[in-house]
């Protein structure tokens, strides 16, 4: 199964869903696909016999997709990204880009370029993500992120009752 996961951003990803189209009609996916699409149009897809879509799951049930997958697609959300690091399966990005009004900003690809260097495989061609359809990447093995997410680190440096005490 390839799972392809669009996060829930009010931003719609239709390139992405107009490229799964495509590559289901080329034949290049034979298998089946469930698609995590948040607020994208999916009707291009149809009732097609190999998809499920959903618009929204729950992180436990993400956790079961991604781990019975032979390959994730997924947008180039930081969120994402560490889970799918932190469970070593195989995955690619696909950011979601400005000049298509799928986000506010190019800091997906950004994003993306930056964590190329541990080996994780972005695409903003659809020929390129049929090649990585055909030849998954490895399964992920290494750390990404070993550093504290910014929100516990933020916590450490001004805690709560810090904050209340410089209000006052």
């Amino acid at each position: 199964m390839i799972l392809i996961t669009l996060g829930t951003i009010s931003f719609p990803f239709d390139r992405a869903i107009l490229w799964i189209k495509i590559l289901l009609d080329r034949q290049a996916i034979v298998e089946p696909v469930f698609i995590q699409y948040g607020s994208s149009d999916i009707s291009l897809l149809g009732a097609h016999p190999l998809v499920t879509a959903e618009s929204m799951i729950t992180s436990e049930r993400l956790i079961k997709l991604v781990d019975s997958s032979r390959l994730v697609i997924s947008h180039a959300g930081q969120g994402s990204t560490r889970l799918l690091a932190s469970r070593g399966v195989p995955f690619v990005l696909l950011p979601r880009l400005k000049r298509y009004g799928e986000h506010v900003d190019d800091h997906q690809l950004w994003f993306a370029e930056a964590v190329a260097k541990y080996g994780i495989k972005n695409f903003v061609s659809l020929d390129e993500l049929a090649q990585a359809i055909l030849q998954p990447p490895p399964h992920f093995k290494g750390q990404l992120f070993g550093n504290p997410k910014l929100t516990d680190y933020l916590l450490r440096q001004y805690p709560p009752e810090a904050s209340i005490s410089l209000m006052t």
